[in-house]
């Protein structure tokens, strides 16, 4: 039996540049940090007892003796892709799904490196980027970018850029500990309670995209100043927040689908509470919302957002993870 523990994301700057149609044309960075919440995929192979060869649990239950004949595109895809068969595969998470966390990656990753370790075999984190990544754009053909399957994979608070020829790097933001820290307790994400497929929303953008190519380059050059930010400890930490309203602002205009009268009337209750800036979280239309606030105004935003879900978190630097393995023998 195999346990993986794959965290969710929160993307800060740089959303929408690592659309490849985008950073293959102009490069891409974001700047993101995985957290302490968690999918978690047990996989073990099934004894032959049954009339199934298979029985998959997710939001739905699956019972098939063909990998044809699996509903779950992810699911039906990556055992095609590693010849996975006879296997018993539980799905859970700490987060609801859909609600722009980069949920559907960190599931993809966190199978794959299930999969992987039922059959015995190593593979490092970016070869699980790049699998995921694979699995999800070209085996399932789903729109959306490369970022949360590489924070899924290598966790952290990184730095991540795109470049034209296909490759990425991962860059770990250098911080003391003590800023960090103070970054974690200044961010507050809530839940709104709508929840959409992230590539639903993307394909709703996609008609605007050419149009809105000068809003994401604006994006992309936020990412270095932020980053900047972060490193720079004579930089006042405040001024990351005051960016979150700025990218917000311009993600909000490369696309129709990005936010709702609801989400903005939202975002506005929180920043005249005293939020100095803040963000959808994912492709939009709905999700969690994250605020950046410092200390002596929580409690008036945690107030302003009471009939929301107020989710405290840490950031983590894991990534994904193999928590239980026992050994088994299969034929």
């Amino acid at each position: 039996m195999i346990i993986t523990k794959t965290p969710f994301r929160m993307s800060f700057f740089g959303g929408g540049t690592d659309l490849e149609s985008f950073f293959r044309k102009h490069g891409g960075a974001v700047l993101s940090t995985t957290f302490d919440k968690y999918c978690y995929v047990t996989v073990r192979h099934l004894p032959p007892f049954f009339e199934w060869s298979s029985h998959l649990t997710y939001s739905s239950q699956e019972y098939i003796s063909d990998i044809c004949d699996i509903k779950h595109p992810a699911i039906r895809n990556a055992m095609k892709m590693l010849d996975m068969r006879d296997i018993r595969l539980l799905y859970e998470a700490d987060l609801p799904a859909r609600s722009g966390l980069g949920t559907s990656s960190s599931f993809a990753v966190g199978m794959l490196n299930a999969f992987y370790c039922l059959k015995g075999k190593y593979v490092d984190k970016k070869q699980l980027a790049d699998d995921a990544i694979h699995l999800e754009r070209e085996l399932c053909n789903e729109s959306g970018g490369w970022q949360d399957q590489i924070a899924a994979s290598f966790g952290g608070l990184n730095r991540i850029d795109f470049n034209q020829d296909g490759s990425y790097c991962v860059k770990p933001i250098i911080i003391h500990p003590k800023r960090k820290c103070l970054l974690n307790e200044n961010l507050m994400l809530f839940f709104t309670g709508f929840t959409r497929f992230s590539s639903d929303v993307q394909k709703e953008n996609s008609d605007d995209f050419k149009k809105k190519e000068e809003q994401l380059q604006d994006i992309y050059s936020l990412v270095t100043e932020a980053e900047k930010i972060l490193e720079n400890e004579s930089s006042d930490l405040d001024d990351f927040g005051k960016l979150l309203d700025r990218t917000w602002n311009l993600k909000r205009q490369t696309g129709k689908a990005i936010s709702t009268n609801s989400i903005d009337a939202l975002y506005e209750k929180g920043m005249n509470a005293g939020a100095l800036g803040g963000k959808l979280l994912g492709a939009g239309g709905g999700g969690f919302l994250l605020f950046y606030v410092p200390s002596a105004r929580r409690q008036c935003v945690k107030e302003a957002m009471k009939d929301l879900l107020y989710v405290p978190f840490n950031f983590e630097d894991n990534g994904t993870q193999v928590i239980h393995f026992t050994p088994e023998s299969y034929e």
